[in-house]
């Protein structure tokens, strides 16, 4: 293996990526980060399909728009790229010949569509015994929707997110990223990993399977829980929390804050700072409990109050009381925030294509003492390391190649 790829806690663990979009792409491209040789398999001239998602795409030394739009960028760095025809029994033979090199096979092809191929988890566990298969998928391997294509978009509705989402008498509203896809990516990653630990005990591969659907649906977390023990369907509530009083975004002299009061103390303390310390002996917002059954009442007295000071006031004033309390930023201002840079959730790397040799990214938030995440490659153009995989893992020469090439294989 590459000197390039021998760091991390993953190194030695490579990864054939027939990943696309959003979700699968989050998965491999967080294994890259923790040092995994990630080989992104693409198909000649089209490539992922988020290559084209765009404008906004990477600008060249000319001022040209580039293959790269900002929406592929986000979520494919530590990935090698390589173009192959899966579709062309030779381009099967050649997956397979790489996949004798790998430990992971990760996909989101519809339920059916490797297996067309003969690249299904049954095609290959008995000649890759050790293979964990990692199938991403929108409503799973089984069930009635099984078939159905899936986005994020229709996991948020059907899963019920967007019926919490959004203002009291409003339409119900999706999440502003892909966060269905972002989190499927997150737990089929934390699937792979309890994959690999079963196989360092056992040897032994299996399929991994992970839907859309099913991940938001586990991420209703309090919401469903509420549901399931109250019977009662929950109402969207804007910024506000359904059980925590008060916890919501309320306007101040010159824009807004945030106050997220936890406990009866912190109610109490932001009582007094505000000029209202009989609000926090009032015995109608004493407790949590009583503040959720007067709800209304006591979100427009702190309206009322919150007017008062600037953003910047009540957040230096609280947080020195040890209420929480914070900005709510737009993008340009969370890029500039000191805890924000200092922490490296803002990265540049080089990059060919761009014109100022640069790109810049979001930074992995894992945190290791030890073994660091690390940020080896760039996001790759389509195909720039299919001659480098090949010739590293199958020792092909230039002619083979070549003929790979006339036969459009790759």
């Amino acid at each position: 293996m590459s000197e390039e790829f021998a760091s991390g806690p993953l190194k030695g663990l490579r990864i054939l990526d027939l990943t696309r979009i959003l979700a699968g792409p989050t998965c491999t491209q967080l294994l890259g980060d923790l040092g995994a040789d990630v080989i992104k398999v693409e198909r000649p001239g089209l490539g992922d399909d988020t290559r084209k998602w765009g404008p906004p795409y990477l600008v060249d030394s000319n001022g040209n728009e580039t293959s790269e739009s900002a929406y592929y960028l986000s979520s494919n760095r530590n990935k090698r790229s390589i173009t192959l025809d899966i579709a062309k029994p030779g381009g099967v033979r050649l997956l397979k010949r790489l996949l004798r090199h790998c430990d992971i096979l990760a996909h989101n092809f519809k339920v059916g569509g490797l297996e067309k191929y003969g690249l299904g988890y049954s095609d290959l566990k008995t000649e890759f015994p050790g293979l964990i298969y990692c199938a991403i998928t929108g409503f799973g391997q089984t069930g009635p929707y099984a078939p159905r294509a899936g986005y994020d978009f229709l996991a948020q509705g059907l899963g019920g997110i967007m019926s919490l989402t959004g203002e009291p008498d409003g339409e119900p509203v999706k999440v502003g990223v892909g966060i269905a896809d972002v989190m499927c990516g997150m737990y089929a990653t934390t699937a792979i990993l309890a994959a690999l630990h079963h196989r360092e005990k056992t040897g032994q591969g299996q399929i991994i399977d992970v839907a859309l659907l099913d991940t938001q649906v586990a991420w209703l977390v309090n919401e469903a829980t509420n549901y399931f023990l109250s019977g009662t369907l929950p109402l969207r509530r804007g910024n506000a929390h359904p059980n925590i009083v008060p916890y919501q975004v309320f306007p101040t002299l010159d824009s807004y804050f945030i106050l997220a009061v936890g406990n009866d103390r912190q109610f109490q303390r932001f009582c007094k700072f505000a000029g209202e310390p009989k609000l926090g002996r009032d015995p109608r917002f004493v407790t949590n409990a009583q503040r959720l059954l007067n709800r209304n009442i006591l979100i427009d007295k702190i309206n009322e109050l919150s007017i008062s000071k600037t953003t910047a006031a009540w957040i230096k004033g609280l947080s020195k009381l040890g209420v929480p309390s914070g900005a709510v930023n737009d993008l340009a201002q969370t890029f500039k925030d000191p805890q924000i840079l200092h922490r490296g959730m803002k990265i540049s790397m080089s990059h060919q294509s761009s014109g100022s040799g640069k790109v810049d990214l979001l930074g992995n938030p894992l945190k290791l003492s030890a073994t660091p995440v690390t940020y080896r490659h760039p996001p790759p153009t389509m195909g720039a390391h299919t001659d480098e995989v090949l010739e590293e893992l199958l020792d092909t020469d230039e002619n083979e190649r070549q003929k790979l090439r006339e036969e459009k294989l790759i």
